[in-house]
């Protein structure tokens, strides 16, 4: 059985291929000793099985990412008998880049020309046979989507696996090129692919360097002495520009396009033009962002209240005439999240109050009542109320990364991000937090620097994920309704994502100025065409995350709001206490213990005797973030005075009547939702960063997040609460910056040679 590899760069195409090829008979796993899915199969459509070996998605073979290590390790390391590089012909300049590569060593090719119906949709066209003359490997042109040329592939694959072939470099008219041919004369005794291996050493690449030490020094005098015009070049970018200016010289006349330019501007480089802009795209993107969150939870969507008075006045007034227009009306027309939401709670509401009249009716006794009023379907419909409005922002940022937009995010941002100390291909993993940060906290693996990885991952959870929501919403929604704030909880929601962005940017430019200094690596990502979301991925997507929200709600959620039920409403020695006594159970007591200790962030012993709920929210908030809101559902019919068992109060209602019965300030409000979002995370996904974070870094980094929340939430509550703390706040920053400037010049970053 032959063996071959799939190679080829991330959105071409290749794991289409794969499953076409292999079908039932993948398997998956990870690489020996690295964090990256390794996928095999076995094509049996061919005159004779071949094992398939999909390699990880790359742009280059240079160390940049794990990936990339990996695929190139394995081609130099495994020998496969043929590499089938998958090239996406609707960018064929961009991919030949890695085709030039992949010549370099001591392997057959073949390259699949993927995609190409798109490609003849457009009306363009690839001569496949002229590409292959000029390449010298075979071309074949498939799309693995519907199969056509796929047995084309695999009986030239089997052809050209049965004859050995040299690397050859594109490389010759470059002024290294009589450097190449000398180191790779001196290495072609000792080791395969000796012109690829050549390339490296003269690139400065950090992995050859450290195995062939001796070559490294011989490439490293012929730099220096072989040619006046290569001395203080950079030669990993000589490199690559000349690949770029061979494949364009020469394989780009392959390509014929519609209009028969060879520079035609597609639709998505026209929209890039705008996206993209070094001024405008920014701004354009926290406009998106906002109008996201407008349609997620305004309660005067398009400020049509706020516009036409008399519109406003007639709104509110239908409102407070009938519950069932409130579902559409408020102070203006409700945004579509903010209609859902109303009538999911309208149904929960009402539930309850059925399900309490009920079992008063039949005579069930308070702790009965109590418990399946407050500590089951309280804490439950707490949550779950809030399930539309989490779907529909999920729906917003799939359709934003679907489409290609976020690729874009990334590019616009590597640019600030280079100046924090990371690279542009983090913002991916932090994005990704938005939804939830234990995939996010996988995806850090593409970094290549370990410590910016350690301090991507800190960060992750500063971005909010869909388990916060609930926590955002009701404190904005009943800040809303304690102050009278006007009908503005859109905007407060959106000035609470971006706040914990910016300290996540803080808490980088920190991290990676003191103990996580490092090299950052080049980012190369290629920018996918716009593409209309699928109605199946997007459905899909949407459905994995409403599954593990109810899962999360029917079984973590569900019990903890039972504990803190039983906890609330029986003594230390099991004394069962009705609402009015809260005061001397369990949980009341435990929460006065650790309330002072969030004085400092305004919602601590200044609250008075009520105020510990908003501690253990914050304490149970660590087993799920949900369960913020759940408890003080869940406690707020009891605290708040003037509520029966059958009239449980839920998420914004019960923030609101929290609010007034404690006494906590919208500073305190405000420095308690930062907390909940900048403190330790669930613990699943604390069990995700101690996976993913180097061993002997975890405890610094839950220290980190303890720290991170309890400063800035204390931050905020000052300067909010009193103003002339600003003062000092200004101080400490003044003098941290200039302990991390001390710490700079005595302890110096080392200039290192990386690829």
């Amino acid at each position: 059985m032959i063996t071959v590899a799939l190679a080829g760069n991330p959105n071409c195409g290749k794991t289409t291929l794969f499953n076409a090829l292999t079908g039932a008979t993948a398997h998956v796993g990870n690489w020996p000793g690295v964090t990256v899915d390794k996928r095999e199969g076995v094509c049996k459509k061919g005159e004779q099985p071949i094992n398939v070996v999909d390699l990880p998605g790359i742009y280059s073979l240079s160390p940049y990412t794990p990936e990339e290590v990996v695929a190139r390790n394995y081609i130099l390391d495994s020998k496969p008998d043929c590499v089938i590089n998958i090239v996406d012909s609707t960018n064929l300049e961009r991919n030949l880049y890695l085709t030039t590569q992949l010549m370099e060593m001591d392997v057959p090719v073949v390259v699949a020309l993927n995609m190409t119906d798109e490609l003849e949709k457009r009306g363009d066209k690839i001569d496949s046979k002229l590409l292959e003359e000029r390449l010298g490997m075979p071309v074949v042109r498939i799309s693995a989507f519907t199969g056509y040329g796929i047995k084309d592939l695999i009986n030239r694959t089997i052809s050209t696996a049965k004859h050995p072939r040299k690397g050859i470099s594109v490389l010759a008219s470059t002024s290294i090129s009589d450097a190449i041919s000398e180191v790779a004369e001196r290495m072609k005794d000792e080791i395969s692919s000796p012109v690829f291996h050549a390339i490296k050493l003269l690139e400065g690449d950090s992995v050859e360097r450290s195995v062939h030490k001796k070559s490294a020094s011989y490439a490293d005098k012929l730099l220096l002495t072989f040619n006046d015009k290569i001395f203080g070049k950079d030669i990993e970018a000589l490199v690559a520009n000349a690949r770029y200016d061979y494949v364009t010289a020469n394989y780009s006349p392959a390509l014929t396009r519609k209009d028969g330019s060879g520079a035609k501007l597609t639709k998505s480089d026209k929209i890039d033009r705008v996206l993209t802009h070094k001024v405008f795209g920014l701004p354009i993107f926290a406009l998106i962002l906002f109008a996201i969150f407008h349609l997620t939870f305004a309660e005067d969507f398009l400020f049509l209240g706020a516009i036409i008075p008399s519109f406003g006045e007639w709104c509110g007034a239908v409102t407070a005439e009938s519950p069932a227009l409130g579902i559409l009306f408020s102070s203006g027309l409700n945004s579509p999240g903010v209609m859902l939401f109303n009538a999911l709670d309208l149904l929960t509401s009402t539930i309850s109050g059925g399900v309490a009249g009920g079992l008063e009716s039949v005579g069930a006794a308070e702790w009965a009542v109590g418990l399946v009023n407050d500590g089951i379907l309280g804490g439950l419909f707490a949550v779950l109320s809030f399930l539309p409005q989490i779907v529909l922002l999920f729906f917003f940022f799939s359709m934003l990364e679907d489409s290609g937009y976020m690729a874009r995010v990334a590019f616009i941002l590597d640019r600030i991000f280079r100046r924090l100390g990371l690279s542009g291909r983090a913002f991916m993993p932090m994005i990704m937090g938005f939804g939830c940060s234990i995939p996010a906290m996988v995806n850090t693996r593409t970094l290549a620097d370990e410590k910016e990885r350690t301090a991507t991952i800190r960060v992750i959870p500063f971005f909010s994920c869909g388990a916060k929501l609930p926590i955002l919403t009701a404190i904005a929604g009943g800040m809303i309704g304690a102050f009278g704030l006007g009908q503005i909880s859109d905007l407060i929601v959106t000035l609470m994502y971006i706040l914990g962005m910016f300290f996540a940017f803080v808490a980088i430019v920190i991290m990676r100025s003191t103990t996580m200094r490092g090299d950052i690596t080049p980012f190369i990502m290629e920018l996918p065409d716009y593409r209309a979301p699928g109605a199946k991925t997007t459905a899909f997507h949407l459905w994995d995350k409403v599954k593990h929200f109810i899962k999360k709600a029917f079984t973590i959620i569900l019990a903890s709001t039972i504990i803190v039920w039983f906890l609330s409403h029986f003594t230390w020695n099991w004394q069962f206490v009705s609402d009015e006594k809260m005061g001397l159970s369990i949980l009341s007591s435990l929460g006065m213990l650790v309330q002072p200790i969030f004085t400092p962030l305004g919602f601590g012993a200044q609250l008075g005797s009520a105020g510990w709920v908003f501690a253990v929210g914050a304490v149970t908030g660590l087993i799920a973030k949900e369960n913020v809101i759940a408890t003080l559902g869940t406690l707020a019919s009891a605290v708040v005075s003037g509520f029966t068992a059958n009239e449980a109060l839920e998420g914004v209602d019960a923030v609101e009547a929290l609010i007034g019965a404690t006494g906590i300030t919208g500073a305190g409000c405000i420095a308690f939702i930062m907390f909940n979002m900048l403190t330790i995370p669930c613990f699943a996904a604390v069990a995700a960063a101690k996976a993913e974070i180097p061993k002997g870094k975890f405890k610094w980094t839950l220290l980190f997040w303890i720290a991170s929340s309890y400063i800035a939430g204390t931050a905020i509550y000052t300067v909010g609460e009193f103003i002339w703390p600003v003062a000092i706040w200004l101080a400490v920053i003044a003098v941290a910056t200039a302990v991390i400037i001390w710490f700079n010049k005595k302890n110096p970053k080392k200039v290192l040679r990386t690829a």
